[in-house]
């Protein structure tokens, strides 16, 4: 089983990764992770990528193809879920190939559809607290105490990232450079579309509902 998963930042992708990989006995293959990990092990891959990284730049798309194609190509029979990547339509079509040369093939892609207002609300609610790294939200996962982390007493914060302003220029960058890519894989049958405006548990058995008939079929 080879899935590619899809959704703009706060529709709850890696909630619902943890799920499936769980469920189906699935490798997680995320993008960022992978870059991190050839970072750390000071590879050649990872030098090449932090050359970039080190002078403000973004990593090409070669580099980030071939360490997510090393990453396929040693996953386990059981199959993987690929996460973050890919995220342009060059990267898809680069992947094809690759994936072509071993005899493979995405069977699934899952997307994950939640309108944009929500996303903002879902991304710009969040707090957490800046010592144990609890994650709280303004509406729907309040603190004891307003404000202040239940675990340590100290006061909750907003990551710079989940302000208005980098919210709006991420689904921005999303809808310009990632959502095409829903189009791409929809000409060849194999994208499945899931509802994300509901609750993580109702998200994830829709999920389960749909793969399970798709495996049986």
């Amino acid at each position: 089983m080879r899935i590619v998963l899809l959704g703009a930042p706060g529709a709850g992708k890696g909630t619902q990764c943890k799920n499936i990989v769980a469920q189906y006995s699935l490798l997680h293959l995320s993008s960022g992770d992978i870059l991190r990990q050839e970072r750390a092990a000071d590879t050649e891959l990872g030098q090449k990528a932090q050359s970039y990284m080190d002078s403000g730049g973004l990593v090409p798309d070669e580099i980030i193809i071939e360490m997510m194609t090393k990453a396929i190509t040693n996953a386990p029979a059981a199959g993987f879920l690929l996460d973050g990547f890919p995220r342009t339509v060059n990267q898809a079509v680069e992947l094809e190939k690759s994936l072509a040369d071993n005899e493979m093939t995405i069977d699934f892609v899952l997307n994950l559809h939640v309108d944009d207002d929500i996303v903002a609300k879902r991304i710009t609610g969040r707090r957490s607290c800046p010592k144990c790294g609890a994650v709280y939200h303004i509406e729907h996962l309040k603190p004891k105490a307003e404000g202040i982390c239940d675990n340590d007493d100290i006061e909750l914060v907003q990551r710079p990232d989940d302000t208005p302003d980098v919210v709006a220029n991420r689904l921005k960058t999303y809808h310009q450079q990632t959502e095409p890519l829903v189009d791409y894989y929809r000409k060849n049958g194999t994208v499945y579309d899931f509802d994300a405006d509901r609750t993580p548990v109702e998200v994830r058995d829709s999920i389960f509902e749909k793969m399970n008939a798709l495996v049986k079929a």
